[in-house]
């Protein structure tokens, strides 16, 4: 009966996202080029300049 019970609690419920289902990022959309490459390369690169700003006003 534990078993059975235990079996019951680990299933993935149906129509929730499963890790399995993800496809690997294809680089030839700009959609994945632009928010997995450009964007984060982009806050890095404000994010340094802000604080090299910032600690000028200081």
């Amino acid at each position: 009966m534990l078993t059975i019970y235990k079996l019951l609690i680990i299933q993935l419920p149906i129509g929730t996202p499963n890790p399995d289902d993800n496809k690997p990022l294809n680089f030839s959309e700009p959609f994945d080029v632009i928010v997995f490459l450009i964007l984060p390369v982009l806050v890095i690169i404000f994010y340094i300049l802000w604080r090299k700003n910032k600690n000028r006003k200081d």
